[in-house]
């Protein structure tokens, strides 16, 4: 697993982690079942403190990317394509709530369109 930090980047330590661990499980350059460094580890490998890497190793467990074990330590999930269900879910979520609110179609996509510019720096 290579992962790095950039302690100048605007974007935190640990999602820096979080993102490069994401996106290699999702390349499948981590493949499923494989045993990630323990917290310790990978925090001492990559000069950062320990709950910085238990932060992204938690935000990793809630969107589906890795599965803690106990004493068999986190392992990338083996659930197939989580990222794109968690995304289809929140989308049907989203969509729901937007007809609640009385919102059109193009409203609705204008809303999303924003959020995604800004989340994505664009």
């Amino acid at each position: 697993m290579q992962l790095s930090v950039d302690h100048q980047s605007a974007t935190p330590p640990y999602e820096q982690v979080r993102l490069q661990i994401a996106e290699q499980a999702r390349s499948g350059a981590l493949s499923a079942g494989l045993k990630l460094p323990t917290v310790r580890a990978l925090a001492e490998e990559l000069g950062l403190a320990a709950n910085t890497v238990a932060r992204a190793y938690r935000e990793l467990e809630a969107d589906g990317v890795v599965e803690t074990h106990g004493r068999r330590g986190t392992l990338i999930a083996a659930t197939g394509d989580t990222a794109h269900k968690l995304a289809a879910a929140a989308a049907a979520d989203y969509a729901q709530r937007v007809t609640r609110l009385g919102l059109g179609r193009t409203e609705a996509l204008a809303a999303v369109s924003t959020a995604l510019d800004v989340a994505y720096g664009g």
